[in-house]
């Protein structure tokens, strides 16, 4: 017998950044564990979660994410002080940090959080190095993503 998946959605995305693409060239991508805490994980698996204001910052060579907000069950143990906004640590692997570190340090770039996801039994968390895009360049994407759904609308009308 197949083992179901038991996320509801049928995938095991829980949130996107879907402003990073257009406000960031992504030139990189990393996959993050989280240290999170029991409410946290509960409120992930009823997607209570919201990236889109989040980044990362590195200190003391850890990586943490700030702005990433988990919003706390209402049927939360009383006991636990839930902070939705708490600063959570990042789980990477040296030679991944050392890399975060070299480019954000010595070359300017950004380090922004695109998706958070499941594997498996864990939360992980896509982190993008980004610089950030000029407004010419949004103007460009746009047109190009605009060009491409007409093109595409002739394909299909024409086919016909």
């Amino acid at each position: 017998m197949a083992k179901k998946n038991s996320n509801k959605s049928g995938s095991g995305t829980i949130a996107q950044n879907k402003k990073a693409r257009h406000e960031y060239h992504i030139e990189d991508k990393f996959e993050a564990g989280l240290e999170l805490q029991g409410w946290e994980v509960k409120s992930l698996r009823s997607g209570k979660v919201n990236i889109s204001e989040s980044y990362v910052f590195i200190r003391n060579g850890e990586a943490f994410i700030s702005g990433a907000t988990i919003q706390p069950l209402n049927a939360a143990s009383t006991h636990v002080i839930a902070e939705p906004t708490r600063v959570r640590k990042l789980l990477l692997n040296k030679r991944e940090l050392d890399k975060l570190i070299g480019s954000t340090e010595r070359q300017g770039y950004t380090i922004i959080a695109l998706a958070m996801y499941w594997k498996r039994s864990w939360a992980k968390i896509e982190i993008g190095l980004a610089k950030g895009k000029k407004e010419h360049d949004k103007r460009t994407d746009i047109k190009e993503r605009e060009w491409q759904r007409s093109k595409a609308r002739v394909m299909k009308h024409t086919l016909r």
